[in-house]
């Protein structure tokens, strides 16, 4: 049996941009120790695993890391439902997929694609001294979402300049934690990195979850439901970030790097 497997930057519109995610395309259910193997095996900071949701016209999706299965997934979700249109697999323009964060709608919009994923707007926390040494600086503002944890800094520069301690970013309690500030520049309104050491990630090249956290922390502060958002990451990527009440929405582009087949 053989399985297409493909991999993807997303949030890119050119080849070796953006955060690259691999997919397979499965004909039916999988185990899950099975699925992390294969996440294991591609190496990448996700794969994403999509198949037919039974007796269901939405696709089942799945994300893992080379070490654990996550709950939600910007950047595998955006390139699993370019692999759908590409292949051929999926045709109309709003694909529907059955996650572990519930039900998670993709929907082309010219030569984009656009997520709808669920608000995390962060709460303010305390700045912890342990914080500001997995950072090397104290944070201006800190806050916390489901699994995150949100340190503001003064402007772009020390965004950009932030070279964490990976043994004190273990020990936090998120899963991501998420440097970001305003932009320097017109182009974009705010800049992000995100660190995830905790699920086998040293940092993100562009992280879609992350922005649903961002959205509304940025938006609220600059006034604006509509931004355009640049991950600083050595790779690099430009997230469009929408709000809409509860959700936010997730805007970006994809490009196949390369197709092969698993064999099983």
């Amino acid at each position: 049996m053989s399985i297409p497997v493909y991999l993807v930057d997303a949030f890119t519109q050119a080849p070796f941009g953006g955060n690259p995610a691999a997919v397979c395309l499965l004909d039916g259910v999988r185990p899950a120790g099975w699925m992390q193997a294969v996440a294991a095996e591609m190496n990448q900071a996700e794969t994403a695993f999509v198949c037919r949701a039974p007796g269901s016209h939405e696709w089942s999706l799945r994300w893992f890391t080379p070490r654990v299965e996550v709950d939600l997934c910007g950047h595998a979700t955006l390139a699993a439902a370019h692999v759908l249109w590409q292949s051929g697999q999926a045709a109309d323009d709003a694909l529907a997929f059955a996650t572990r964060s519930g039900r998670l709608v993709a929907r082309r919009e010219g030569g984009s694609i656009c997520l709808d994923f669920p608000e995390d707007a962060p709460a303010e926390a305390e700045a912890s001294p342990q914080l500001a040494r997995a950072l090397g600086r104290r944070p201006v503002w800190v806050g916390r979402g489901r699994t995150t944890c949100v340190a503001v800094l003064e402007n772009e520069r020390q965004v950009r300049a932030v070279d964490p301690d990976p043994a004190a970013l273990m020990a936090l309690d998120a899963e991501l934690c998420i440097v970001t500030a305003r932009s320097d520049g017109p182009a974009f309104d705010f800049v992000s990195r995100v660190f995830a050491p905790r699920v086998g990630i040293a940092e993100d090249a562009v992280t879609g979850a992350a922005h649903c956290t961002l959205g509304p922390y940025w938006g609220a502060r600059l006034g604006k439901s509509e931004m355009c958002a640049f991950q600083a990451s050595p790779r690099g990527g430009i997230v469009g970030v929408r709000l809409a009440g509860a959700r936010v929405r997730l805007i970006g582009q994809a490009v196949t790097v390369f197709q092969g087949v698993l064999y099983v």
